[in-house]
């Protein structure tokens, strides 16, 4: 998969206020941090300044970074199981022990909440959450769908299922499974933005321009993830819809010449997928 550099910070209190497209000004603030070579974790902090964590491999940067800011982390959620998403959280919850960890399996270490299909919670006193088991990347992958209960904000963290025009590898499941996934996802409202778990933006548009020559809006996608070393949180479940090949698979423009199941599995394990 190409990786687009990520700058080496991102300010704790600086927001990305970048649009990619016509995606709102946030007040549920979501805060990406780097980790690894392009990898995505994140801070999500209620008006009441409760907070939860997502996918905190580097357990001391994130942890840091929650202090300064002054919120009080009451969660800590893992979207898979694999080592670049749930290696932090041992470490994580030795720092804020006594978390309500979430995840869609015991393989996550020190999940203590195991959620499936259609669970819910709440982050402090505004956000909702609702677990959308999303089986292929890995069998325990869950899409945790927010809402802001007061400003009525949505996002949904999507881990290594959905990327910015893109998907991810079937290491435990099916091209079927990974089609299932990506139609629940769009069922989503389409104001919804979406958090991936890697910056893999720019290559997985230059694989869609390979399905969709013409697609304007592939175009624009590519152009500014070139442009953008942090794309995530920029865009919505509706953009998807314009410019996620997998996610078109079945639209008006694509059905008569692509069969959904045909397309992924001629994909994988190409460069299209991580």
């Amino acid at each position: 998969m190409i990786a687009t550099k990520i700058s080496p910070r991102i300010d704790l209190l600086k927001t990305t206020t970048r649009q990619l497209s016509t995606t709102p000004s946030r007040k549920m603030k979501v805060i990406p941090y780097q980790a690894r070579s392009d990898n995505w974790m994140y801070l999500i902090v209620d008006s009441s300044n409760q907070a939860a964590v997502v996918d905190p491999y580097d357990a001391g940067k994130i942890s840091k970074a929650a202090k300064e800011a002054g919120v009080n982390v009451t969660s800590l959620i893992t979207t898979h199981h694999h080592d670049d998403h749930s290696g932090g959280n041992s470490k994580f919850l030795s720092l804020h022990p006594d978390l309500k960890a979430y995840g869609g399996s015991a393989q996550s270490p020190g999940t203590n909440i195991v959620v499936k299909d259609g669970d819910t919670f709440t982050i402090g006193d505004d956000i909702s959450v609702k677990c959308h088991h999303t089986p292929c990347h890995t069998q325990d992958s869950i899409c945790f769908y927010l809402e802001d209960k007061k400003t009525g904000e949505k996002g949904v963290f999507t881990g290594d299922t959905l990327f910015l025009g893109g998907c991810g590898r079937f290491f435990e499941g099916t091209p079927e499974e990974m089609h299932t996934a990506l139609t629940k996802l769009s069922k989503l409202p389409e104001d919804t933005v979406v958090y991936n778990g890697h910056e893999y933006t720019q290559g997985s548009a230059q694989f869609g321009l390979t399905i969709e020559p013409e697609n304007a809006a592939l175009k624009s996608l590519l152009k500014k993830a070139q442009e953008d070393s942090c794309t995530t949180g920029k865009s919505t479940i509706g953009d998807e819809k314009t410019w996620n090949v997998f996610m078109r698979l079945t639209t008006p423009e694509a059905k008569y010449v692509y069969d959904p199941q045909t397309v992924l599995k001629a994909c994988y394990p190409k460069e299209c997928v991580s």
